[in-house]
């Protein structure tokens, strides 16, 4: 699908200019906040690869997203849409009523001691309170880590621990579909585990669970503000941390990005408007909980930057109530962009193949889907394609980014879309794909998907209290570069082809391939409505690969056939080099709660290893069901309690 755009030549201009001169390229969109203090200069590179941009700088975050619109004279303009339909609540705050609620939480954290650098964990379902909670901490200078809400104890511990915060915000509970998740009594056991507990917790007691406060310890939401006062913004230094945000993939000691105040600003006011095309005013939804990077980047932060209005959705794709629930958000409250994961579309796929729940009219003037978080196999593309007649961009970046690496920026550029890419670098990013050599391979060669340092704006700064573990973990194996820790290519266009994480390209009898290219193969199959591409060890070939398939709801062909013509087809598309022989149909397929398939521990598994339960599997009950189909197919994992 294209669109018009700037020309090619322009946008050309565009990127080469970010790359050139960054400094006068993000001194110019420096100039859309208000700061209290200029800058000393635009970057400090002066030790390398701890960048620092606009150093001596001063403004504050939740200024430039709230206070300033009000100051502009749009208050009445809607800022948040809190939309649950586990609760049926729907709730609108405008930039003025949000702003004063932010102030007098700002207050309350300010009453119980918090200063500007503190630490405070938010461990809280999607509901405005958290949002709140986050830009109260901005206000007065304190460092937020939102841990996602529902984690285990021990790993909410471990998150505790690493960040020592000065108090926790918190809920009674949490809503899970149908399923109530007791949050208070998760974070009692936390507490309890945590060798660095925080004095104070404040506590949103929700009606449908009601969690038992300990005295002198804790303090209900209400109460926290009923003694506090409304506070002005702190000012901040552009170089501050602003939060800490633990990457969804950790295991073990937490790995903790730290983002600041002032490039962080710069970046998403910047991206709005010249990536995603939205304007002051229009609605914005980007469907992730405020647990990852999208819901700080883009529920949050990003919109409400560009005065937007901001849905915060407390439900599920499917079954809150059924698969129409994104297009009846959609129509209600005229979303222009939506903002989602790939897996959304495929689980909406394989509830509602047919699209009986879709009516295009309805979503009015809808005008782009954006997709991110993982690989989006081609046919789901072309099904959204085909479903929505509206451009559907994927587009590429992670955690330690904060915003797109890749992307065909809507605001600005045509779009030309290619299934399976995730478009051309993003002006400020400079990709490569590097052999294990460092050196550059030929356009459409599997490489490491690296960025040439600088990176830009918005990007980590560092990982908390661990400067050595974020030279060690993205700095060191390619001097010069971040290691994304992505494979992937670089066509003839520019275009940017994530394949797999750098160890999901395996090597089968001495051929370097792509489990990704592999799943673009299975998910063609009409039957198929998501897929998963894991090599696993073998004596003879070294590695080969399995694939475990999930069926559309109204797939009536027999299983053993679907299995055979898959085959077939890798075989076909792939060669016989991939050895492509094992298909698995379950029912699920395990996820992180962001969506994001775990094929590393499928692989694990695979391979009998014995490896902890990640803390971030959406449900580990699936497990159970996967093990026993690798076992019929005559793969022979293992299973311990609390381990694969």
């Amino acid at each position: 699908m294209e669109t018009q755009g700037l020309s090619d030549t322009q946008i050309d201009v565009i990127y080469r200019t970010s790359i050139n001169d960054p400094e006068g390229f993000w001194g110019t969109a420096a100039a859309e906040l208000e700061w209290q203090k200029p800058y000393d200069r635009v970057l400090d590179d002066t030790h390398p690869p701890f960048y620092r941009w606009f150093p001596g700088g001063e403004l504050n975050i939740c200024y430039n997203a709230l206070d300033r619109h009000v100051a502009a004279g749009h208050g009445d303009r809607t800022a948040l849409i809190y939309d649950s339909p586990v609760t049926d609540t729907i709730k609108s705050f405008t930039y003025t009523e949000l702003t004063n609620a932010v102030a007098h939480f700002a207050g309350a954290l300010a009453h119980f001691g918090v200063t500007r650098g503190d630490r405070i964990i938010i461990y809280m379902p999607m509901v405005p309170e958290a949002v709140i909670a986050m830009l109260a901490c901005a206000r007065i200078g304190a460092i937020h880590s939102v841990v996602f809400g529902g984690f285990a104890a021990s790993e909410l511990a471990k998150r505790i621990d690493d960040t020592k915060p000065k108090l926790v915000v918190s809920a009674s509970c949490g809503i899970d579909g149908s399923k109530l998740i007791p949050y208070k009594n998760l974070l009692d056991v936390a507490l309890e585990l945590s060798a660095t507990p925080p004095v104070h917790c404040i506590i949103l007691q929700r009606p449908m669970l009601e969690a038992r406060l300990v005295p002198g310890r804790d303090i209900e939401w209400q109460n926290a503000l009923a003694a506090s006062t409304a506070v002005p913004c702190t000012s901040t230094l552009a170089t501050d941390p602003l939060y800490i945000l633990y990457s969804s993939g950790t295991t073990g000691a937490p790995k903790g990005v730290v983002r600041d105040h002032g490039g962080y600003a710069v970046a998403l006011q910047w991206s709005m408007s010249n990536i995603y095309n939205i304007t002051p005013g229009e609605v914005f939804w980007a469907a992730s909980d405020i647990g990852w990077a999208v819901g700080h980047s883009y529920t949050v932060y990003g919109p409400l930057l560009q005065g937007c209005t901001s849905i915060l959705y407390e439900g599920k794709p499917v079954g809150t109530p059924d698969a129409g629930a994104f297009w009846r958000v959609i129509s209600q409250h005229a979303v222009k962009v939506l903002f989602t994961a790939p897996t959304t579309f495929r689980v909406i796929r394989q509830q509602d193949p047919d699209a009986t729940l879709f009516n295009r009219a309805s979503l009015g003037d809808f005008r782009a889907l954006f997709l991110a978080g993982e690989r989006c196999d081609p046919s789901t593309l072309t099904w959204a394609q085909e479903l929505l007649k509206v451009p559907v961009i994927d587009h590429w970046w992670q955690t330690e980014t904060g915003w797109p690496v890749a992307a065909h920026c809507f605001g600005i550029s045509q779009i030309r879309v290619k299934p399976g890419s995730v478009g051309p670098a993003v002006p400020g990013w400079r990709i490569e794909a590097l052999d294990f050599n460092h050196n550059p391979v030929s356009a459409g060669t599997i490489g490491n998907l690296v960025i040439k340092l600088p990176l830009p704006p918005g990007s980590l700064t560092t990982l908390w209290n661990a400067d050595q573990r974020f030279v060690d973990s993205y700095m060191t194996e390619f001097p010069g570069y971040y290691q994304t820790g992505d494979a992937g290519f670089i066509d003839d266009d520019g275009h940017t082809h994530v394949m797999a994480r750098t160890d999901d390209v395996i090597n089968v009898a001495a051929h370097r391939l792509s489990t990704g290219a592999m799943e673009e193969v299975v998910a063609e199959h009409p039957a198929v409505a998501e897929c998963a591409v894991v090599g696993i060890a073998d004596e003879l070939r070294g590695q080969i690969p399995i694939g475990l398939i999930v069926l559309k709801a109204n797939c009536a062909v027999d299983g053993i056939l679907i299995e055979e013509e898959i085959i077939a087809l890798v075989r076909s598309r792939i060669g016989a080099v991939a050895s492509f022989k094992h298909v698995l149909i379950v029912d699920r397929l395990p996820k992180t709660r962001s969506g994001k398939i775990l094929r590393k521990l499928l692989r694990s598994i695979a391979e009998g290893e014995k490896t902890a339960i990640p803390a971030t599997i959406d449900d580990p009950a699936i497990l159970d069901e996967i093990i026993h189909a690798m076992h019929a197919a005559g793969i022979s994992p293992m299973r311990e309690s609390g381990t694969i």
